[in-house]
């Protein structure tokens, strides 16, 4: 059947471009004619959708649709054509033209302090507050209570999503300074305890209504899609973007058996990205290479940290150096993968090898997570002048008070952390590495490759007092840049235009793709978790088994759950 269809579908081209090449010629004879009449009608009959001529590149869409192969089971062509909001040509590229819907998909949800719960909720805000005529959803995931106890910081919890949106628009209120104008839903989702993530259940593209489906988001499409049961991202939406948050391949090297683990989720990420996304973001190149990918920052940085650092530039030029009171910290989440075993190195290092007399790097440290009591009990043991404090907002007034933020991670996509720390007039002090290429470019950045570069960096911005940034440097900074930089890597170009040869194997790896994610037993054997194929009606009341891993994943330790075994 997909042959007579294909044929069917291509012989209005091939009739009608004949006939204007066949001008001037000789006419057919009358018995050739007639044939030829009966043919088209019969055809016409049949398949009178037939009839219209459509660009040859629909032919491939119409054969491999999900309506057309329900068409080849009933020898029925598809009677009913989707409805959604219909654009032209050129506006279903350009994310730009007024009154694009956009979808904003993430992997984790305020009260839980990372990167992929804050970024694209602030991403979201301002993409709808730069035009009036966008609308904007953030799509995020729900935890049922257990998951919530072990995830959220001091054990909150949430008994409806109601309850949660009304906690996460109350924070980006207070944080952005004005009302938010986006609309916010929930998947439903599993942490991972072996992963330290969270697994989205069910086809989660089902929870954006079809007329809405316009410009999708992916903050991590990797991880977003790893176990998708559903249809192709890119067959529900309009135009797909991904952006790449997390170095997964540093996580994987850091574990047992961790070459391996590397090389297969390095193919893993490539295939799931490919086959479920128009474009891909690197917010770096400190990540793998994707398919149709554009290296670009487009994050920001909310205007609480830069009205701080425009205040503290103001008590510089009054009181120099007196305007800091404390001297070094660093903030993050406090898992060794974060940059806690590089601190470690870096402080050591200075204070035994390097340090003159007199001299002693001493820092605060802000964080909390897993590793929490096992990075306390090593800062201890190696006898470390690194205060261990637990979690505090990086928007803290205490914060002010320092003079240097040294980030020492090398697992970091980009460090929202030193951009905060910029704004607010910091000098801040990172290893030369491609997540902190944006950085680099700022006067009050320092950069060392080894530990002698190292040293004169910690001894220079000891002596010294940061420079008040321009106001071209502070826009760099802000969400509102950031967001002119998502709109132009977002938009399709030369080098990312699928071919015929690219649309097949997309078509290829999504259905050997599809084929893994839709049976429960594979999706327990690779670890997306016991119960995640089907989503729960009622978010609300649902309460599933406790997390099982896969063939590959580690096995879960006390912390993971709150302290207590499971």
């Amino acid at each position: 059947m997909f042959i007579t269809r294909f044929l069917a579908s291509v012989t209005p081209y091939t009739h009608h471009s004949h006939h204007a090449l066949d001008v001037g010629r000789r006419r057919p004879e009358r018995r050739e004619l007639q044939s030829s009449q009966t043919s088209a009608s019969l055809c016409a009959r049949r398949y009178p959708r037939a009839r219209r001529a459509r660009p040859e590149r629909m032919v491939l869409k119409r054969i491999f649709s999900k309506n057309a192969v329900r068409a080849d089971a009933s020898d029925e062509r598809p009677r009913k054509r989707r409805r959604g909001l219909r654009l032209p040509k050129r506006a279903r590229t350009d994310v730009r033209a007024p009154g694009r819907k956009f979808t904003i998909v993430t992997t984790a949800a305020l009260p839980w302090m990372t990167g992929t719960s804050v970024n694209p909720l602030l991403r979201a805000i301002y993409l709808a507050h730069g035009d009036e005529t966008r609308e904007v959803t953030l799509l995020v995931p729900w935890l049922a209570l257990h998951d919530q106890a072990i995830v959220f910081p001091k054990r909150a919890t949430f008994a409806t999503p109601e309850a949660q949106t009304k906690y996460v628009m109350d924070w980006a209120r207070a944080r952005v300074g004005f009302e938010p104008r986006i609309k916010i839903t929930w998947y439903p989702g599993r942490y991972a305890t072996d992963k330290g993530s969270i697994v989205p259940v069910g086809d989660i593209t089902t929870r954006v209504p079809k007329q809405d489906r316009d410009v999708a988001i992916l903050e991590e499409p990797e991880h977003l899609c790893w176990y998708h049961p559903g249809a192709r991202w890119t067959s529900r939406f309009k135009h797909v973007v991904g952006i790449i948050h997390t170095n997964y391949l540093e996580y994987a090297r850091r574990e047992e058996d961790g070459e391996r683990k590397e090389s297969i989720l390095r193919w893993i990420n490539h295939l799931t990205t490919r086959c479920h996304t128009h474009k891909v973001i690197k917010l770096s190149d400190a990540v793998q290479d994707f398919a149709r990918s554009i290296t670009s920052n487009v994050h920001g940085v909310s205007n609480g940290f830069i009205d701080a650092g425009k205040a503290k530039s103001k008590e510089i030029k009054r009181s120099g150096s007196g305007a800091f009171t404390r001297g070094a910290y660093f903030i993050g989440k406090c898992v060794w993968a974060k940059g806690y075993s590089e601190l470690m190195h870096v402080v050591g290092d200075f204070n035994n090898q390097y340090a003159k007399k007199g001299e002693r790097l001493e820092m605060d440290v802000y964080g909390d997570g897993d590793d929490f009591k096992e990075v306390q009990t090593e800062f201890a043991r190696k006898n470390l002048p690194l205060n261990l404090l637990g979690r505090l907002d990086h928007a803290d007034a205490k914060i002010l008070d320092y003079k240097i933020f040294i980030n020492p991670s090398l697992s970091d996509v980009v460090a929202t952390t030193s951009a905060e720390a910029l704004a607010m007039g910091k000098f801040v002090v990172c290893a030369e590495h491609p997540s902190n290429a944006f950085f680099a470019t700022f006067p009050n950045c320092r950069t060392y490759s080894n530990m002698d570069e190292f040293a004169k960096v910690i001894r220079e911005v000891m002596a010294s007092v940061p420079k008040p940034m321009t106001e071209a440097e502070i826009h760099r900074l802000t969400w509102e840049a950031a967001t002119e930089r998502l709109l132009d890597a977002a938009a399709p170009c030369d080098e990312t235009k699928h071919t015929i040869q690219a649309h097949f194997s997309d078509w290829f790896a999504a259905r050997f793709h599809n084929a893994v994610t839709c049976s429960e037993a594979l999706r327990c054997l690779i670890g997306g978790g016991a119960g995640t194929l089907v989503p729960p009606d009622d978010l609300a009341n649902w309460s599933p088994d406790s997390w099982g891993g896969g063939l590959m994943d580690r096995k879960p330790f006390a912390a993971d759950f709150g302290g207590a075994a499971p």
